[in-house]
């Protein structure tokens, strides 16, 4: 599905595709960059502050907050915190900012324009890696 120019409200789509800039190495070399996440509910993010880790740390509820809306990774059964805590920092921080992008605009990339011809266009920003 093409999202350019598009947000929630024009398309009803509420996951959102991703690829992180690092990637989660798996058993046997794999590496799992390629995923999708789905749109937060109130109940997304309400739930996991009920949690004992959370409550110990607050930095925790990004990471159980992501693993309940991440619903793909690569060819990963389950996404579930020890997934997302075995993350690099960078991947981690990208999906922070997908998270926030997607959430608060429904859209996940950002209108630019060239500052040479003025053209406006939308870009999805992506981390170093390979």
């Amino acid at each position: 599905m093409d999202l350019v120019g598009s947000s929630v409200a024009e398309t009803g789509a509420t996951e959102f595709e991703f690829t992180l800039p690092q990637g989660l190495a798996g058993p046997g070399g794999t590496v799992h960059r390629d995923g999708a996440m789905r749109l937060a509910t109130a109940f997304d993010e309400i739930e996991p502050i009920k949690d004992p880790r959370v409550r110990a740390n607050p930095g925790y509820l990004v990471v159980i907050l992501l693993a309940r809306v991440i619903t793909r990774l690569g060819g990963l059964e389950h996404v579930n915190t020890r997934t997302i805590e075995n993350l690099y920092a960078a991947d981690l921080a990208y999906l922070q900012d997908f998270y926030q992008r997607i959430n608060l605009t429904g859209n996940p990339r950002f209108q630019v324009q060239c500052p040479h011809c003025a053209q406006a266009f939308e870009v999805e920003t992506a981390g170093q890696g390979g």
